[in-house]
């Protein structure tokens, strides 16, 4: 199972819509409103990195009411 992490900016007064929109998207774990310089941090869990992009790509950025998105891909610790 591969985990990624969505940053997301939303654009002002869209928050509760982007938020139900996003927790709609197959492989989308969890979403939580954060304070600071992004407003959504979203986790995103596949069987593939491929597939855990996709959803990024293809799903989440092309939804209304995102302004910007940072990928950050976890990797095992030693």
């Amino acid at each position: 199972m591969e985990t990624l992490y969505l940053l997301v900016v939303v654009e002002v007064g869209q928050l509760d819509e982007v938020i139900r929109r996003i927790r709609a998207v197959p492989s989308v774990r969890e979403v939580q409103a954060v304070t600071g310089p992004f407003d959504l941090i979203v986790k995103i869990e596949a069987d593939h990195i491929n597939e855990a992009l996709d959803v990024v790509v293809h799903k989440v950025r092309k939804l209304p009411g995102i302004r910007s998105t940072e990928t950050l891909v976890t990797m095992s610790a030693l």
